[in-house]
C-alpha cells in the first residue's frame, strides 16, 4: 500500500495545501478535501494489490494464527493439503472459487477505474 501511495504524496503540490490553510481551513478539512481525494485511486489499488498478494500467502498465515482446520486455515493451504492427499477434485473445486474471487475483484476494480477516470475527465 506504501508504495502505491507514496509517488502520489510526492507528487501533491504543497501549494495547494497551503492555500487551503491560508483560507482557514483546518489539518482536517485539509487532508479530507485535499490529500485523500488524491490518494484514494492509489489507496483502493495498493488494498487490490495486497488482497491479491494474500490469497497465495500461507507461510506467514500459519506461523502467526496456526493451522486449525476449519477454524484458521487459508485457501492456499487447503489446496495444497488436498493435492497432498491426492483429491484433485476438492482442490480443483477450492482453486476455483479463489479464482473466481480474484476475477470478481479485478473486474470492480477496472469498473472502478474506468468510472473514476471518467468522471475525473468530465466525460
Amino acid at each position: 500500500v506504501v508504495r502505491t501511495v507514496q509517488p502520489v504524496l510526492e507528487d501533491q503540490a504543497p501549494e495547494d495545501e497551503e492555500a487551503a490553510v491560508s483560507l482557514g481551513a483546518s489539518d482536517w478539512t485539509v487532508f479530507r478535501r485535499i490529500l485523500f481525494p488524491a490518494i484514494w485511486p492509489a489507496l483502493m489499488t495498493g488494498v487490490a494489490l495486497s488482497f491479491t498478494r494474500s490469497l497465495g500467502e500461507f507461510g506467514a498465515v500459519i506461523f502467526i494464527a496456526g493451522n486449525m482446520p476449519y477454524v484458521s486455515e487459508v485457501t492456499s493451504l487447503m489446496i495444497f493439503v488436498r493435492l497432498q492427499e491426492f483429491d484433485h477434485a476438492a482442490a480443483s473445486a477450492i482453486a476455483s472459487v479463489v479464482l473466481m474471487a480474484s476475477l470478481v475483484l479485478l473486474l470492480s476494480i477496472n469498473l472502478w477505474q474506468a468510472r473514476y477516470l471518467r468522471r475525473l475527465h468530465g466525460r
